[in-house]
């Protein structure tokens, strides 16, 4: 077997390059599948309602309402693909892989695992390999294309309710976005870097939750906003403008555009335990290895998408004037003050 994988030589980081992609691909997507049940048990917690608990399909056995993800899977699979004739069909049919690919791509430079050596190649536990000149410039960049997914939904649909919700939508996660850069700004600053393994790296004695904390509050609050969940929920506002631009999709777009809110909650999740919270670092123990440390990123980033459903079902929408005063004139002078502060530190030397 060892002479095997001697043999194998050079394509040993392809065939892991492959095995990578592949594993963060189903890996994500299952995730995101299976947080639209916890999100429905969650608002059933939070809210005292019953939630998804009747399907089942040997004898009696339900495993709390974990069949209904099953059921919502095959009706959208099988459910008859509407396509209303007053739409732009191109632009209609391109919407939801607009909203689903950015949300799935920001995730390939997030390493969820400490690298290791193995038949003398340095394996890295992230589909984007270090040294690529990226670094985390590259999920802030795709997340920036998110937007287009849902004006181009909107658009396409010719539906006045549908582009209301698109205006919103943007306007909101533009305007927090640049709150959103300059949290991570701030981080790049205090580390001389911005590859993701120096970030962990550095974090080893502190996370870097603790050194700037302002800088994770603003971080946090704007990731509401840039993965449009409640209370920044304005790309719906499904009590307010019907489904807003979900408005005319039926079947598998519908659930490409449903599901693109759960994966990007996912690598926002992501981001922010690579960045805050040591990434796959377990603190006091210097080498866990490539699956302890799979282990504790993965119970960090369920935590945080635990927090997305938690804030969700507990705080009320803000209204659209009191979204624009707080990205507008509370976040983006916090952040502009964080930057200058963690700037004014690194010039005295004192971080």
């Amino acid at each position: 077997m060892s002479d095997f994988f001697t043999s194998l030589g050079v394509y040993i980081p392809i065939i892991w390059m492959l095995v990578k992609i592949l594993a963060v691909f189903v890996g994500v997507m299952s995730l995101s599948a299976v947080l639209t049940w916890a999100e429905r048990k969650g608002a059933a917690l939070i809210q005292d309602r019953i939630g998804p608990n009747r399907a089942k399909i040997i004898g009696n056995i339900r495993l709390f309402g974990i069949f209904h993800l099953m059921g919502d899977g095959f009706k959208l699979i099988f459910k008859e693909d509407l396509v209303p004739l007053h739409v732009t069909r191109g632009l209609f049919w391109i919407a939801p892989l607009l909203a689903f690919v950015p949300a799935m791509m920001g995730f390939a430079i997030v390493p969820f695992g400490q690298s290791f050596e193995w038949h003398g190649h340095v394996l890295h536990m992230s589909v984007i390999d270090p040294g690529n000149g990226m670094g985390m410039l590259y999920p802030m960049a795709i997340a920036s294309l998110a937007v287009y997914g849902i004006l181009t939904a909107s658009w396409a649909s010719n539906n006045k309710w549908s582009m209301l919700s698109g205006m919103r939508g943007t306007a909101n996660m533009i305007s927090y976005e640049i709150s959103f850069s300059l949290a991570v700004i701030a981080i790049f600053l205090q580390m001389g870097a911005y590859d993701p393994h120096e970030i962990i790296a550095a974090q080893s004695s502190m996370w870097n939750v603790v050194r700037q904390p302002l800088g994770f509050l603003l971080f946090f609050v704007c990731a509401f906003a840039e993965t449009n969940r409640l209370p920044f929920d304005f790309a719906e506002g499904e009590s307010e403008i019907v489904a807003g631009f979900l408005t005319e999709f039926s079947g598998m777009k519908l659930g490409f555009l449903w599901l693109s809110e759960y994966v990007h909650m996912v690598t926002v999740s992501a981001l922010m335990v690579t960045l805050y919270f040591g990434g796959w670092q377990i603190p006091f123990v210097a080498n866990p290895g490539p699956l302890l440390s799979f282990i504790a990123f993965a119970l960090k980033l369920l935590f945080f998408c635990w927090m997305f459903i938690w804030v969700r079902w507990t705080l009320p929408r803000f209204r659209y004037d009191q979204l624009m005063f707080i990205g507008w004139k509370i976040l983006l002078p916090i952040g502009f003050a964080n930057l200058l502060f963690y700037a004014w530190l690194i010039n005295k030397g004192v971080v």
